[in-house]
Formats: structure tokens, C-alpha cells, sequence
């Protein structure tokens, strides 16, 4: 589909530097080549001055999975590391499987596995306990990003295990599968933007068969794959490891599941963080529009460090991509760039403020007549490799959103109601998130949960909220909203007036007050901003 927040933040955001780089380099050598996220799990929301909802009763565990043992292996890479940015591990890294309930109403029934990797505090007199990382998506496998990333978490590695791990529906816990690699690399090549109602008919019809497939080949594990499910397991993950708390470090959609979490275990919470930060209050449409404000500022600010003017650069764009929709551009490898490619490939160097030089190249490329560098980048965006393999990714980040949220919308309200609106939003942006209002989940197997997911965390300790001023995929209005969402007294912001999606690593001052609140539980003053 269209645009759709990739895990990462800022773990995968140094590394997608990287990867531009090798990935533009080698097509240039070869000749070529080659998230809207989530709505959430339940539906009240705690405004203020409105009482904080009672925490939910939550299902009674049996023994045999709280007090389950682990069989910790060292592992020398993830099974199935997804994407083309996931390094090894080498021996440092252990690898072991969690039995967690498939359906939480029956917790003494049928099982799946839930994969862990962790590498034990360097300093183990003055450990602190375990750190649970989650990387976005969703569908990310923290399995895979954790060892390629742990470098940035050098710090935090001398007092804590670090601990990733594969949500429920993702990589190696019970991964939802939907379709093959022909039948993706067909999606990706429909027009995102229909223009005619046979277009319109196509891109539909491609949405409802992706559903279909998700049934035909994940049946059993897509009612269960929901965020507040995932929050459970975080629970039982917390129970195995022996913490009495759960001290955890979330990124854009890790940034909901977080919250989920302190809303259903507030007395559990440890030292928690959230960065880059999902908005609770935003139903299905509302995510989509803020993606839109929040890609198209990031766009203007690309524009405005090249002494471009927002209006000319946002027209020089959709100029681009009007010529493309009329006729695909030519690539080294023979491949086409069509328009709906050469906007992912635009989105991709948005997440970070050190990949605009690749946007720069891309695009001028892309004005004189050569589609390869864009196309690289949408490609990577997309995670194909070079041999045509695309990773599940997109599989597990779209079921666990459609079990998430109630949101369901029509093409014909598309055109009614959301397409004028988002593209005065956004022009270049809009379009293809109004659109994808109607195709992300259209005619999903599983009802959704709820409009917006529940943070409501009364009674929990302080939860420090990290917001960017430019973020791009998850606008820093949503970290304002989190952290009143979650109460006064819990949710404390942190405001990083900067670009890119995810602060912590990318600037000292969000880095040492994360670092100093992670290991010595100082908590900073609500409001605090760093430059």
C-alpha cells in the first residue's frame, strides 16, 4: 500500500543512512536496481479534566506460563531478520521462545511462541533488571533490530539486559503471512491515487484479496494479533524475566503499545519511555491526516534548508508526480518508476534529517529522466531485496492495525468526505492517505477492536514522552496528547525541537535526560525542551 510507518525510529533511522547510501551506490554500480499506523485497542479516552476510566480486570495467568523457564541459547543472528539493515549479533546475544496463551480469554488453552533475544547488563553488580525494547512498526521484529542497533544503547547496556522481541503475528511469533512475492510486487505497481473507476476497482479489489489471503493463511493467529494482546505478553515477558517492574523503551507505534501497557498494568510500570510518539486520541481518518500535516511539514522543512520556498518545492513535487502518473520513468535495471513508487521513495529519506541529500539526488534524478535512485529508495522503503523478495512486514503491521481499530471507510466516502480535505493538508501527501483510508482494511476478516486505543494510566509511576518538532510519521501534536492521555502525574513530555522520527540517539540533550531517567530514575521537569 501507500505510506505506512516503518519500525525503526531511532534505532532504524542511523541505519537507513546506511542503507541509502550502500543501496544508491550499488545501483549506480550495477546499473540499477533494486504509518499510518495503528488506531489501538480500546475506546474510551481519558480528557482532562475528565476521571480516569478503572484499570480492566485482567485474565488470571496459570503457573505454567508465569513460572515457565526459559532455555536461553547464544544465537549468532535472528532466524528471519527481516529488511536488508539487521546485522549479526555475534555471541554476546542469547536467544530463547515464551510460551504466551493464543487467546487471552482462555489462558489455559492452546499456546504460541513468542521470540526473545537479550544480552545480559556488562555490569552486573549494578544491574537494574531488564530493558524491553519495541521498534515500531507495527510489525517490526525487535529480534532483528535490537543487535543491528544495540550500539546506540551502549549506555543503557552497562546496568540492563537488553531485551527484544517479535510481538504476536510478527517474524518468529507465529508470523502472519498473506500473500507471495509476484502478488506484492503487483500491489506496489497499482495506482495508489485511482483516477478512473477502473483503477479505483483495481486498487479495491487488491485490498479485499490481501485480506482474503491473510485469512486463507493466518486464519488461526489474526483475531489475536491486536495491541492489547501484545501488551499482555509484555506482562508475562516482564513475569518470566523475574522484574517486579517493567522498564521498557518504545518507538512510533512502540509508543501506543507503551501506553496500552501502563493503561492496563499501571502498577507494573517501571521506567518507561516513549519516543517518537503515536497520537491516542486520533481515530483511523485522524491518524491519516495528521501522517499527511506531519510529511508534508517535513517536506517544507527539506525545502526550506535549500532556500526553496514551501510553495515552489511542494509544486515541483506534485509536478513530478503528476508526469509520472501519466507515464513511468525509466531505471538502470529496466524497471519502472511510477508514481506511486517515487512518492514511498520520497517518504523514505523524510525519516531522518541526514538522508535529504539522497532526497536532493533523487529528485533531480528523477527531473532529468532517471527513476533509479527514487526507485531504490521506495524499494528499500518497501523491503524488497535485491532478488525480488519482499520481508512480511507490511503482512504484520497491517493485521495487527486492522484488529486494532473499528475504522472502516468506503471509496465513495473517500471522494465525499476526506480527499479535498487531506490534499489542502497535504498536496503532495494527502492523496495517498486519503486513499488508503479506503484499502488498508477493506473487508477485513477480523472486526476491529476500537476507534482509539486506551493510555489512561492512573497510579502508574512518571512515563517520560519524547516529541519531535518535525517528525514526519508521528507528529509531535501526539506526543502532547500522550502524555496528557496517560494522567497527571504519569505522562511527563520531553520536547526535542528537531527533524526526523525518533530523538533519543540523534541529539545529546534528549539522549543524557533519557539516559539519566532510564538509569538513575531522575525524572525531568514536565514541559523540559532541548534545542
Amino acid at each position: 500500500m501507500a505510506i505506512r510507518v516503518r519500525a525503526g525510529a531511532v534505532a532504524v533511522s542511523a541505519l537507513l543512512v546506511a542503507g541509502l547510501a550502500v543501496g544508491c551506490d550499488s545501483g549506480q554500480d550495477k546499473a540499477g536496481d533494486d504509518g499510518k499506523n495503528t488506531a489501538g485497542p480500546s475506546a474510551s479516552q481519558n480528557s482532562p479534566g475528565k476521571a480516569a476510566p478503572s484499570t480492566p480486570s485482567e485474565p488470571v495467568l496459570p503457573a505454567a506460563l508465569t513460572g515457565q523457564k526459559l532455555d536461553w541459547k547464544r544465537c549468532e543472528a535472528p532466524v528471519k531478520a527481516e529488511g536488508s539493515y539487521a546485522k549479526r549479533p555475534g555471541g554476546q546475544w542469547q536467544c530463547a521462545r515464551l510460551k504466551a496463551p493464543l487467546d487471552y480469554r482462555q489462558p489455559t488453552g492452546e499456546t504460541i511462541g513468542i521470540a526473545l533475544i537479550r544480552s545480559k547488563a556488562e555490569d552486573g553488580s549494578k544491574r537494574i533488571g531488564s530493558l524491553l525494547f519495541n521498534f515500531g512498526g507495527p510489525g517490526g521484529s525487535g529480534v532483528a533490530a535490537l543487535p543491528g542497533s544495540a550500539d546506540q544503547f551502549k549506555k543503557l547496556h552497562s546496568r540492563y539486559d537488553l531485551v527484544g522481541f517479535d510481538p504476536r503475528g510478527v517474524a518468529e511469533s507465529a508470523e502472519v503471512t498473506c500473500r507471495g512475492d509476484r502478488e506484492i510486487e503487483a500491489a506496489h505497481r497499482l495506482d495508489f491515487t485511482p483516477d478512473t473507476p477502473s483503477e479505483e476497482e483495481a486498487y479495491i479489489d487488491n485490498s479485499v484479496a490481501f485480506g482474503a489471503g491473510c485469512a486463507k493463511k493466518s486464519g488461526r493467529i489474526l483475531p489475536h494479533v491486536g495491541t492489547t494482546n501484545a501488551a499482555r505478553d509484555m506482562d508475562l515477558i516482564r513475569q518470566v524475566l523475574g522484574d517486579a517492574k517493567l522498564h521498557y523503551l518504545g518507538f512510533s507505534y512502540g509508543t501506543e503499545l507503551g501506553g496500552v501497557y501502563a493503561h492496563l498494568f499501571p502498577r507494573n510500570v517501571g521506567r518507561l519511555v516513549l519516543d517518537a510518539v503515536v497520537d491516542p486520541t486520533a481515530d483511523y481518518a485522524g491518524h491519516s491526516r495528521g501522517q499527511a500535516l506531519g510529511f508534508q511539514r517535513a517536506l517544507e522543512n527539506y525545502f526550506k534548508s535549500r532556500d526553496i520556498s514551501s510553495k515552489d518545492g511542494t509544486e515541483r513535487v506534485v509536478k513530478l508526480l503528476d508526469r509520472l502518473d501519466r507515464k513511468p520513468l525509466p531505471t538502470h535495471e529496466g524497471r519502472t518508476l511510477t508514481q506511486s513508487l517515487a512518492l514511498t521513495g520520497i517518504v523514505f529519506p523524510l525519516y531522518s534529517k541526514d538522508s535529504w541529500p539522497y532526497l536532493t539526488q533523487a529528485l533531480d534524478e528523477a527531473e532529468n529522466g532517471d527513476g533509479t535512485r527514487l526507485l531504490i529508495m521506495a524499494e528499500a522503503y518497501n523491503s524488497r531485496d535485491q532478488t525480488g523478495h519482499y520481508s512480511t512486514q507490511d503482512h504484520s503491521q497491517r493485521a495487527i492495525s486492522c484488529a486494532d481499530t473499528k475504522g472502516r471507510v468506503t471509496a465513495a466516502e473517500v471522494r465525499s468526505r476526506h480527499l479535498a480535505e487531506f490534499t489542502k493538508v497535504s498536496p503532495v501527501f494527502g492523496p495517498y492517505l486519503a486513499w488508503d483510508l479506503a484499502g488498508w482494511c477493506a473487508d477485513w476478516p477480523v472486526p476491529g477492536e476500537s476507534d482509539t486505543p486506551e493510555v489512561a494510566a492512573a497510579g502508574a509511576a512518571p512515563i517520560l514522552v519524547v516529541g519531535t518538532t518535525g517528525d514526519p510519521a508521528t507528529p509531535y501534536e501526539g506526543a502532547k496528547k500522550m502524555a496528557d492521555e496517560l494522567g497527571a502525574g504519569v505522562g511527563v513530555l520531553l520536547t526535542n525541537k528537531g527533524e526526523g522520527h525518533g530523538a533519543y540517539g540523534n541529539g545529546a540533550c534528549v539522549t543524557r535526560t533519557v539516559d539519566a531517567y532510564l538509569l538513575d530514575g531522575t525524572v525531568p521537569a514536565n514541559g523540559k525542551t532541548c534545542s
